[in-house]
């Protein structure tokens, strides 16, 4: 079965594997070019490949789905999706969400909530002169020793605010990129930070009017999947009343996800491909907008104005250690190196009452090394949310500090 996947693997290393995602070289990236699309579908599904028997076809690609565990061998499954439309169905079938599977595999994972029972393991590589975060998916048991690359981030200073492009390429971080998924927006003081998904994280969801919206989707590769601002949680750093010695208090509105998804059959919004948008349903943007307008976009709102019955996330209390004078949390041996960016959140207990489900850590993380952090999330989170919450405690904190 190896040998059979890796014979796919080479026949398939430069063909698309669903809506917009290409495989090339082995990395998994965007691809919204709309030229020769149907003629490259029509013969891919007239090949030898399309026509194996169901039955067969299944068997063969659960058993291949099944050698392949973890990266880099789990690339064979990808370019097993790859092969055509009637392959890529069946393997997205039986490779399943991160929920289920507690694997990532497609780039559509990484906006899918992690799995229920453990926390995914992954770590982030900070690049002090080029601004520049990299996220990787532990591949090891070892902290940060090796990794598949899942998002990159990339910090954009404003005259009053910050931003950090979230992109699925490693190098390109352009909003008018293909492979943008999203950004975190924070204010003036670095305290309160806002998570915009490029595209609608649920059924419904209300795109946030932008100055540069207009811009932005004349750039895009193709006009089928333009940038969007959407708003998907809230984060809002309170002023440290314990000075220096204290950690950080934060607050995570997660407007997208209901509170009701951290219980026993609760459901968060999962999204399962990167959908085709019809630009006729995008409003049509003025090309300039009042001052008054754009301070009202670039504030990030207070949490009183948020939907009801959203998910908000709180740090989990540490406590002080007398022998070592300093505050503490355990980690599970995932962080080795006190700093004030270290923080578990765990689910905010309304009108008090905790139940077991608040006590479990949905985000944790920590600092390992002098520009490695380990980053471990579970459900209801999605890596691309856990990993803008993580930017934010990057950021520079006036009021906080």
């Amino acid at each position: 079965m190896t040998e059979m996947a890796g014979r796919v693997f080479r026949r398939s290393s430069d063909v698309k594997l669903g809506y917009g995602l290409k495989s090339v070289s082995g990395r998994v990236v965007r691809d919204d070019s709309p030229e020769g699309e149907g003629e490259t579908d029509g013969l891919r599904e007239s090949c030898c490949w399309a026509s194996m028997p169901q039955e067969l076809l299944r068997e063969v690609l659960t058993r291949v789905e099944a050698s392949e565990g973890g990266w880099p061998s789990r690339r064979n499954v990808v370019s097993c999706a790859g092969v055509c439309r009637s392959w890529r169905e069946i393997v997205k079938e039986i490779v399943g969400t991160p929920e289920v599977s507690g694997k990532l595999t497609f780039p559509i994972s990484v906006k899918q909530p992690g799995p229920r029972e453990s926390l995914l393991q992954c770590f982030i590589r900070r690049s002090r002169s080029t601004h520049t975060y990299h996220l990787y998916l532990n591949l090891t048991q070892a902290l940060a020793a090796d990794g598949k690359f899942l998002l990159a981030a990339r910090k954009f200073r404003r005259p009053t605010c910050t931003d950090y492009n979230i992109s699925l390429h490693i190098d390109d971080m352009s909003k008018g990129s293909s492979t943008y998924v999203g950004k975190l927006r924070s204010n003036f003081l670095g305290t309160k930070f806002v998570i915009y998904d490029g595209l609608p994280p649920h059924a419904g969801a209300k795109m946030m009017k932008s100055r540069s919206t207009k811009l932005v989707v004349s750039r895009q590769i193709s006009p089928r999947i333009p940038a969007g601002n959407y708003p998907v949680a809230h984060i809002t750093y309170q002023m440290n009343v314990l000075g220096s010695r204290g950690p950080r208090r934060m607050n995570c509105v997660m407007d997208a996800i209901p509170a009701s998804a951290i219980e026993h059959g609760g459901v968060a919004p999962t999204q399962t491909e990167f959908p085709l948008i019809n630009m006729d349903s995008f409003p049509v943007l003025p090309f300039f907008r009042s001052k008054s307008s754009r301070r009202e976009n670039i504030g990030c709102g207070s949490i009183t104005d948020h939907r009801d019955g959203a998910l908000v996330l709180k740090n989990k209390s540490p406590r002080w250690h007398e022998q070592l004078q300093c505050w503490c949390l355990n980690f599970h041996g995932r962080v080795t190196v006190a700093s004030v960016k270290n923080f578990q959140l765990v689910a905010s207990a309304e009108n008090g009452q905790a139940a077991p489900e608040h006590e479990k850590v949905i985000l944790q993380f920590g600092k390992v090394g002098k520009d490695i952090f380990t980053m471990d999330y579970r459900y209801p989170l999605s890596a691309f949310q856990a990993f803008a919450i993580c930017l934010s405690s990057f950021d520079t904190k006036i009021a906080c500090e």
